[in-house]
């Protein structure tokens, strides 16, 4: 019995989804990357309106396919990705909230830990941790792409969380406390689940609102304005 189509990706064929995946938690990000930067581009999925996309960049191939928000919605797909189609590595492109007054909007983080207050990992694979970590060729490969395009960017932990929105100001403090810089929504689970299969993970974000300012972008410049995180991980060399 095969185990593709998945409940959540409607592939019949695996070798239509390249072994890197690039994953915006927007599906129009992820159209938008493919309409700007792939060619050749074959559409793979299109369940629940979270589109997937493989096509070729510098002559090499590459998918793009949303998370949706949350853990619970990227460890679903990064699971079966992962399990199902044999993705070999996932970089998470995304926005986050700066905790810390020195990012400003649109500065780009490359994360290389995260904290959280989530239960993810203990009921995935009773792993009481509560920091994961991207996988270190990955972070390398980054941080090369990004010298080689004159990119820069903040090496640094984030706060991975299960809340959007929040009343209790201790939680800030607390999160904060433990060496946080932003925090967003999703590389947690992707982490440990990538470590769990054995498989590559990495993680970048642009800051898209702050904590200590009154900034935020609109949802149309969290769809189009992110080009050099995207470009930095486009021209990754793993």
């Amino acid at each position: 019995m095969s185990n593709i189509p998945t409940p959540h990706i409607g592939c019949e064929d695996k070798s239509l989804v390249a072994d890197l995946v690039l994953m915006p938690g927007d599906p129009l990000r992820a159209k938008f990357i493919a309409d700007k930067y792939l060619e050749d581009v074959v559409q793979f999925n299109a369940v629940r309106n979270v589109l997937g996309y493989t096509g070729t960049y510098n002559g090499r191939r590459i998918s793009v396919m949303a998370s949706g928000m949350g853990m619970p919605s990227i460890g679903i797909y990064a699971y079966e990705l992962y399990k199902y189609y044999d993705v070999k590595t996932i970089i998470r492109i995304g926005s986050c909230g700066g905790y810390t007054p020195d990012l400003n909007l649109y500065d780009i983080i490359l994360v290389d830990k995260c904290y959280t207050d989530s239960n993810y990992a203990v009921v995935f694979n009773n792993d009481y941790d509560d920091y994961a970590y991207p996988t270190e060729s990955v972070v390398d490969a980054l941080e090369a792409s990004a010298e080689e395009l004159g990119i820069k960017y903040e090496k640094c932990c984030i706060h991975s969380s299960d809340l959007f929105y929040h009343l209790e100001k201790s939680y800030l403090d607390d999160v904060k406390g433990r060496g946080c810089k932003a925090v967003e929504m999703e590389s947690f689970a992707l982490f440990t689940i990538a470590k769990a299969l054995n498989k590559n993970a990495g993680c970048l974000l642009t800051v898209s609102d702050s904590f200590c300012y009154e900034e935020e972008m609109s949802p149309d410049e969290r769809e189009t304005k992110f080009t050099a995180m995207i470009e930095m991980a486009l021209n990754i060399n793993l």
